[in-house]
């Protein structure tokens, strides 16, 4: 349990913050004549001007202080090194929630949501809800560094980590967990390896577990080309979609090591890279700041760098693909953990409204890989959902535990449509 384990406050040593600004002293921009539109990657003059604010005023101490106001943990994980954050549960009988995040998220995209999901009375809801929240940094990832032991890190390899975090170093006979991005594929693994321990778990999307597997596991399409004879609207859906992913996918997946030498090596460099992922997957409307502070923006970017952890963050990629899923066992659904799904329209697939997303999912040959007991579709909110939706997310995980009692009892096999409120 937590109470053996001595807590370990974050802190960024002094020469790394000295080190950092160095670099962003000596920043070298390239030349980006014509891309006032952002049409060949991020617009320098955004760019310029928050890699000055990053120079001139951005508080990592406050930053810091704020991340402190929770418990961190560092724990040795079968020789992995992981990091994590816990906020106790306050409530009667608080169930233990592990939140697990994707990339380019850090463990602080969680913060908005743990205090509603910890201490429900004092946010309006049913302190019996009460979850012992426990958000650790995916290994390779901000504090869970380095890693230089384990080079073949993946989201089914986290996924053991995990339960042995859960069962055999925190005490939890039985827990629930969360995740999105990659973490969904992370909380869909434990849900299918280690069901009979789990009350149950709630994801930000429907992916198959063999997601990343294949000669072309970089390419949504598989090389093939783009239908003849769809509605235009539907075209170009299916073009943005394509330019909003396959940047990151190819790079990550074919070339993660040759990214990584640069991208370690200027903060600038790291910053547009990761930036350009924030404005593309966020529901922002054209407005990055609507979504991420400058504030945030850099506190999410400084967990990577202070770390030098975008070289692992991005590995793991290729590892998904390199050692690829095998299921652990034949039966139906492969993933038997009573399953909560968040469905936001920002991800409508290509031609299906929001109106249609959930009955999308149900025609699909995705939503026989999961028990679900509770899909729900948002108007709003992107790929960041705790972070952008956090109320609704908190009120979707709450739904998905209630019919297991927060783990008490038996969930139910139909599912709800909720959030639209259809």
């Amino acid at each position: 349990m937590t109470d053996m384990l001595e807590p370990v406050p974050i802190h960024v040593p002094d020469e790394v913050l000295a080190d950092l600004r160095l670099r962003l002293d000596l920043t070298r921009f390239p030349v980006d004549a014509g891309n006032e539109d952002s049409y060949y990657g991020v617009n320098g003059g955004y760019l310029r001007e928050l890699v000055e604010y990053w120079r001139t005023r951005y508080d990592w101490r406050a930053a810091e202080a704020a991340i402190n106001a929770y418990q961190h943990y560092r724990v040795d994980v079968d020789g992995v090194p992981v990091h994590f954050m816990r906020k106790a549960g306050v409530g009667p009988h608080p169930t233990p929630l592990i939140l697990t995040h994707g990339w380019p998220w850090t463990f602080w995209h969680w913060s908005k949501v743990i205090d509603p999901l910890a201490d429900p009375g004092a946010h309006g809801g049913d302190p019996a809800e009460a979850f012992d929240v426990i958000v650790p940094s995916f290994p390779g990832f901000g504090f869970s560094t380095p890693l230089p032991n384990h080079p073949d890190m993946n989201f089914w390899k986290v996924a053991d980590l995990w339960h042995t975090l859960m069962t055999r170093i925190l005490g939890h006979a039985r827990y629930a967990a969360a995740g999105c991005d990659v973490g969904a594929l992370v909380t869909g693994q434990l849900g299918h390896k280690y069901a009979d321990e789990l009350y149950g778990i709630h994801i930000g999307s429907g992916l198959k577990l063999n997601l990343f597997t294949g000669d072309r596991a970089w390419d949504f399409g598989g090389g093939r080309p783009i239908p003849d004879g769809l509605p235009a609207d539907v075209h170009a859906q299916i073009v943005a979609l394509d330019k909003r992913f396959a940047v990151h996918l190819a790079a990550h997946v074919l070339d993660s090591s040759t990214l990584a030498y640069g991208l370690s090596d200027s903060p600038a460099g790291m910053l547009a890279w990761i930036l350009r992922r924030w404005m593309s997957w966020s529901d922002n409307g054209g407005d990055i700041e609507s979504v991420f502070t400058k504030d945030d923006l850099l506190t999410h970017a400084m967990i990577f760098w202070v770390n030098n952890a975008i070289g692992t963050s991005i590995r793991t990629y290729a590892n998904n693909n390199r050692y690829p899923w095998t299921p652990s066992h034949d039966r139906q659904p492969v993933i038997e953990a009573p399953t909560g799904i968040t469905f936001v329209a920002y991800e409508n697939p290509p031609g299906v409204t929001t109106d249609q997303r959930v009955r999308s999912f149900l025609d699909s040959d995705r939503a026989a890989w999961y028990n679900h007991v509770n899909l729900t579709v948002h108007d709003r909110g992107g790929h960041f959902i705790p972070w952008e939706i956090p109320g609704e997310w908190v009120d979707d995980l709450r739904r998905t535990f209630k019919p297991t009692g927060l783990g008490r009892g038996a969930a139910s096999d139909a599912p709800s449509q909720t959030g639209r409120e259809r």
